[in-house]
């Protein structure tokens, strides 16, 4: 995995970076994985993998999302019933030119999605297919703006996060790993990653043991979860505070959500610079290939489904906390 979060950092770190550069290089990777494994019996069809651009303008310039779709041997594609994961890369930008010269610290979400695919892809092209489709989005902007944030400066997006979830959350998905840099907050001090609680149709839920379990594994440490709100659930742009938008896929999917924080010690801003650690983003990668293993051969699970009909039955639905608007009724 960290072969594949140094190439994608050098492709992203530069004024010229864009979705199509991402896209021929993981077009490539397999490709070459392909070449590796020539002679080896029963390939899977390259042709059934998606690869896509789409660029997306907004009232702050534009982006382009990248999309992989990596087919599972039991997976839809393939007319099975293997559930399908979702890893989204969310940010605001890889960079803030010209305000900043460089990768900025909140690139670090894009970096470990596009990792992760290429790896998914390596593996796919050499014949390791997992047992469920896999989708993976992100979007890439080199010169995203920035907007003042408590305690330390944000990156914003060029597109409304209306848009990035237009874009990423693709209504296949039976979960989703939102990855997202989360180092400008003093909620958690600790270098590495973090898991959220899992969120689904706005309940609050509690954290999986499945994936604390893969999170250890692959950290070999005990793991640290991300506390959030109310509040970081709720739609951007309702006047509320929000962590960041690592939860807001939650708003736009029925399906349960997990955030995978990319953290620090101390305070980072988005927009600093110099700022990414290179195994720490590894890891995110790792964890959303290793979910992405065991939660479409059905070990892995984002909550206790039986527990939250029970929820919903006791205490109605709380979907109202998915609107951007007043839904009170």
């Amino acid at each position: 995995m960290l072969k594949h979060v140094l190439e994608v950092i050098e492709l992203l770190d530069r004024p010229q970076a864009n979705g199509r550069l991402l896209a021929d290089h993981l077009c490539s990777v397999l490709d070459t994985a392909r070449a590796q494994a020539a002679g080896t019996a029963d390939l899977p069809d390259p042709a059934r993998v998606g690869i896509s651009v789409e660029r997306v303008e907004g009232a702050g310039g534009g982006t382009d999302f990248v999309k992989v779709t990596v087919p599972g041997r039991a997976g839809r594609q393939a007319g099975g019933s293997a559930p399908t994961l979702g890893i989204l890369g969310r940010l605001g930008g890889v960079g803030a030119r010209p305000e900043r010269v460089g990768l900025v610290s909140d690139a670090d979400g894009a970096v470990a999605a596009l990792a992760a695919a290429a790896k998914l892809l390596d593996m796919y092209g050499r014949g390791d297919v997992l047992e469920g489709d896999v989708v993976l989005s992100t979007h890439v902007c080199p010169d995203a703006p920035t907007r003042p944030h408590d305690p330390v400066p944000f990156m914003d997006s060029p597109v409304s996060v209306l848009d990035c979830n237009r874009a990423e959350i693709d209504p296949t998905m039976d979960a989703v790993v939102s990855i997202d840099t989360t180092k400008g907050n003093r909620l958690l001090n600790h270098r590495g990653v973090a898991l959220s609680p899992t969120v689904r149709q706005g309940w609050i839920l509690r954290v999986s043991d499945d994936l604390l379990g893969i999170l250890e594994t692959v950290t070999g440490e005990a793991a640290h979860v991300l506390p959030i709100t109310t509040q970081d659930i709720t739609p951007y742009g309702n006047g509320v505070h929000h962590i960041n938008s690592i939860m807001q896929p939650c708003v736009a999917t029925d399906a349960p959500v997990v955030g995978l924080a990319v953290t620090a010690g101390s305070a980072v801003a988005g927009c600093a610079t110099g700022a990414s650690h290179e195994g720490d983003i590894a890891a995110a990668g790792r964890f959303a290939l290793e979910t992405a293993k065991e939660f479409g051969r059905g070990t892995a699970h984002f909550h206790d489904a039986a527990e939250f009909d029970r929820l919903v039955e006791l205490y109605g639905p709380m979907t109202r906390l998915q609107a951007t608007g007043d839904a009170r009724g």
